[in-house]
């Protein structure tokens, strides 16, 4: 009858350190193969295709105009258009001029039960005006806007295309 021989206890130790070695060798951290391929940046896209509008490095604003309903819509949003932003007035106000005209757009904060928002928390706020039916280019001021604890102050832009405000804190 044939004896096997078992390999010694240091041998099979030998065995698995070198497998261990070989199959973590491509574990490491890996670098570009191109030291001139730039970073990938996030782009941030406003979610419902409107027009944002940056507070901050921290915040933006999205606004959406629904024309046939006389709607303008404000989506409180992070940086990166990611994440709504729960604030708490029941409503701001902004100017909107059309043509050496003033028009005051009431915001009122909109509460939503399927997300959990409600008036005191929530990141929607819409205002209704005929006027927005039939003019879909204006100027806009926030006067006075807190996000999160911080104020922000005069925010000015063009609706549709807003570039960026002129406002601060």
């Amino acid at each position: 009858m044939a004896q096997t021989s078992k390999p010694a206890p240091a041998a099979l130790w030998a065995i698995l350190f070198v497998l261990t070695a070989v199959l973590c060798a491509g574990c490491g951290n890996q670098q570009s193969n191109s030291a001139n391929t730039p970073p990938h940046l996030h782009e941030a896209v406003p979610p419902h295709g409107g027009t944002p509008v940056p507070l901050s490095d921290d915040y933006q604003i999205e606004w959406v105009l629904d024309a046939s309903a006389g709607r303008l819509q404000a989506y409180f949003l992070d940086g990166e258009m990611e994440n709504f932003v729960r604030i708490t007035p029941a409503s701001f106000d902004v100017t909107a001029t059309i043509s050496n005209r003033r028009e005051v757009l009431h915001l009122a904060a909109v509460a939503n039960t399927a997300t959990g928002e409600k008036i005191g928390s929530t990141s929607l706020f819409e205002a209704q005006g005929q006027w927005l039916k039939k003019i879909n280019r204006f100027d806009v001021v926030i006067p006075q806007i807190t996000v999160a604890g911080t104020t922000f102050s005069n925010i000015a832009f063009t609706f549709p295309k807003a570039i960026a405000p002129n406002g601060g804190k």
